[in-house]
């Protein structure tokens, strides 16, 4: 994942601002706002660590979960068009429209995360 960055299971987006001339990104998958910023990379990894570091402290010491929960259901939008070519290949496979999109979620995300 080249615009993100990964610290104890946790990862964060990879931005620049060309007007600001920094780097920037937010902590992803948890509950609440955590960004982060540093002037190299360098900096930003060590910004991005010490924050996720603060967020764990903060939510051990109010005794919160930090993951965001997810539901595992989720609308999406696409083009008609498309739409009728997922249905007709999820018929042609036997398949659930449902389950040609998990199927197709679970190969493209596959790229990035090992099993």
């Amino acid at each position: 994942m080249s615009n993100c960055m990964k610290y104890k299971d946790y990862y964060g987006t990879v931005e620049y601002s060309d007007e600001d001339e920094c780097f920037h990104g937010k902590v992803l998958g948890i509950n609440g706002l955590v960004t982060f910023e540093g002037n190299s990379v360098q900096e930003l990894k060590a910004s991005f660590q010490e924050m996720v570091e603060e967020y764990l402290a903060d939510c051990e010491a109010r005794h919160i979960t930090p993951e965001k929960n997810y539901k595992g259901s989720f609308n999406i939008r696409i083009t008609p068009e498309l739409h009728k070519k997922a249905a007709l290949c999820a018929a042609n496979e036997g398949l659930s429209l449902n389950a040609l999109v998990e199927k197709a979620i679970s190969f493209y995300t596959g790229k990035y995360f090992a099993k």
